[in-house]
């Protein structure tokens, strides 16, 4: 599945300011990861948002917000935002934060260890 590369753009530009920013393909679209934990990414033409749990509920209220149930199971915490909820800058400013806002209240992940290759006898 081909994502939406003028909505990654638009989430590049809006986290320029942020470190620890990296990218991952990832179900069949692109995550965006702050210090290892993602906050954001395209799916289609469709945003996804990590809010946290507590948010959940209320994001769900907005425009265009739905379950993010990529697996048949609704995944608490995540939402799908489709093209008309993202069409304002200003919302789209406001979920991208949103994401940025769980993603960095959450510790940093280290990155995988490498795993010592045997030595050859």
């Amino acid at each position: 599945m081909a994502y939406s590369e003028e909505l990654a753009e638009r989430i590049r530009d809006e986290l320029i300011p942020e470190k620890d920013l990296t990218e991952r393909e990832m179900f069949g679209g692109i995550g965006f990861m702050l210090a290892g934990n993602m906050c954001c990414g395209v799916i289609g033409d469709d945003l996804v948002v990590r809010v946290g749990a507590d948010l959940h509920h209320d994001a769900l209220t907005r425009p265009h917000a739905r379950e993010f149930d990529f697996t048949g199971r609704p995944m608490k915490g995540w939402v799908v935002v489709g093209k008309g909820g993202l069409a304002d800058d200003g919302d789209f400013e406001m979920w991208v934060k949103l994401g940025v806002a769980c993603a960095r209240s959450l510790p940093p992940k280290q990155a995988p260890k490498k795993r010592a290759t045997p030595k050859k006898r």
